[in-house]
């Protein structure tokens, strides 16, 4: 006897930039088996509409703090100023929660806490990153360090905060210049719109006060860049990612969107690779 078909999973989208849009369309298109977009969040909903147009089904257009009404999981893309009116609605409402401004998530580590409560779950995309699969078994195994390099074209650390708050010029570089060495948890905070990829590398190993990051702004590099470094008592490795930008916005690498679609379609399909 055959099993009656589950009804789709809710998609809810909190922004729709370049990440965003991008995973709502492989929604609307039935590119992912067993999920359904039913809402989105805009900041300009004028600009969302005219985004919406041409989809099969275009979602509702809703408040950030009414995406979880809606749906079983919540997607966040949107500025981390803005991620505690995501995160902490949809974990209330015991939705899957898949944040991509991780680096706000360390320093509200409570909200772990309430999905616990609720029966939500936190779902951290690899992102703009590498092997964070290989990271997690090594921290089983005995993690010793791991050591994060980001390189940029000096265009993506535009406005950052530590960039900002030191005066550092980006202007005319001719050379690699090293705008920052230290701990995760400080890099996230002085570049929230950069560092998502190490507060996920940190949640995968060592944690953000022992998980080391150096960043680099580099006029003679094209992509972003990051190198992981790991030394444990089971594996040795370095990992290395060339991430072509955003077209819409530099700082964010094109995988960070297909990363956002890969966590989802491990939702729903029968098959799973990758621990």
């Amino acid at each position: 006897m055959s099993t009656p078909p589950k009804s789709p999973l809710r998609l809810a989208i909190a922004g729709l930039g370049a990440i965003g849009l991008t995973v709502a369309r492989r929604v609307d298109e039935g590119g992912i088996e067993g999920i359904s977009l039913v809402a989105v969040s805009a900041r300009d909903r004028e600009k969302a509409h005219a985004r919406l147009a041409d989809f099969r089904s275009p979602p509702e257009i809703v408040a950030l703090d009414e995406l979880a009404k809606a749906a079983d999981i919540v997607v966040e893309c949107v500025p981390a100023a803005h991620f505690l009116e995501v995160a902490k609605p949809a974990l209330e409402a015991g939705c899957i929660f898949i944040p991509l401004s991780v680096g706000v998530l360390l320093n509200h580590m409570e909200l772990v806490d309430l999905a616990r409560e609720t029966g939500g779950r936190i779902i951290v995309p690899t992102g703009a990153l590498i092997g964070l699969d290989a990271v997690r078994a090594a921290r089983s195994g005995g993690l010793n360090s791991v050591k994060l390099v980001t390189r940029k074209p000096p265009a993506g650390f535009k406005d950052a905060p530590y960039v900002v708050e030191r005066g550092i010029s980006l202007d005319g570089l001719k050379e690699a210049k090293q705008l920052f060495s230290g701990t995760a948890r400080e890099a996230a905070k002085g570049f929230p719109a950069n560092l998502n990829v190490g507060a996920a590398l940190a949640l995968a190993g060592l944690g953000p006060d022992e998980t080391q990051v150096e960043i680099w702004a580099d006029p003679a590099v094209t992509r972003n860049i990051q190198t992981v470094t790991c030394s444990s008592d089971s594996a040795d490795f370095t990992m290395s990612i060339e991430n072509i930008p955003s077209g819409e916005n530099p700082r964010t690498g094109r995988i960070t969107a297909h990363s956002v679609i890969a966590a989802l379609e491990g939702l729903t399909s029968p098959l799973v690779v990758g621990s």
